[in-house]
This record gives C-alpha cells, sequence and structure tokens, in this order.
C-alpha cells in the first residue's frame, strides 16, 4: 500500500481558497487512481473528486463542481485539491485516498484501499 499525507487545510473566510496537496510514498504513485473525501461533524465521509491515474479523467461531486479542481503530478508523488469560492458548507477533514481497480468514477470510499490522515478545512462565514 502507498501511504499518504495531506497538507494545506486550514481556516479561510467566505469566498476564500485553498489548495490541499497529498504527498505519496513509494515509486508506484502513477499506478493508483487517487481521491478526495471529507467529512463533517456529525455527517459521513463523502466523496469530493477523483482523478484517474495519468490525469486524463477526473469526476466531482455535484456539490463542489465548477469550484474544486483535481489535479496530480505524477513526478512529484502528490494530488492536489484547488478549492475556490469555499462556503461554510465546504468545513470538514479533507482525506486523501488511492486505489487500485479499475477507474471509471471511484465516488465510492470501498473502491479505496489507503487513506491519509486528514487534513482541517473551515470556512468561516
Amino acid at each position: 500500500q502507498v501511504q499518504l499525507v495531506e497538507s494545506g487545510g486550514g481556516l479561510v473566510q467566505s469566498g476564500g481558497s485553498l489548495r490541499l496537496s497529498c504527498a505519496a510514498s513509494g515509486r508506484t504513485f502513477s499506478s493508483y487512481f487517487m481521491g478526495w473525501f471529507r467529512q463533517a461533524p456529525g455527517k459521513e465521509r463523502e466523496f469530493v473528486a477523483s482523478i484517474s491515474r495519468a490525469g486524463s479523467r477526473t469526476s466531482y461531486a455535484d456539490s463542489v463542481k465548477g469550484r474544486f479542481t483535481i489535479s496530480r503530478d505524477n513526478a512529484k508523488n502528490t494530488v492536489y485539491l484547488q478549492m475556490n469560492s469555499l462556503k461554510p458548507e465546504d468545513t470538514a477533514v479533507y482525506y486523501c485516498a488511492a486505489g487500485q481497480g479499475t477507474y471509471y468514477s471511484a465516488t465510492y470510499s470501498a473502491e479505496y484501499n489507503s487513506w491519509g490522515q486528514g487534513t482541517q478545512v473551515t470556512v468561516s462565514s
């Protein structure tokens, strides 16, 4: 399995932006499709975005479409989540995840077999 470490979370005002990063260990990063999930207090973990191994295909939750962008740099073993026009309802712990199966849209957490520890994103109104 790959080890994942997220960074870039913090406190931002509504309408602001943040970029999350997820650094992966090992030499096989490009063999994984990657995803971002989030979990708000008292709520279940939910899908945010995913990206295929080569980065040619992406998928987004409707709630973030047009505001968030997922990307990856296989040379740096890193996946990113650019978050713009942030809203208070985006407040959550954000998790990076890696999967090795067939990539369609990878919206289900069960498709992933490695998870990071999470990074807190707080959006104030």
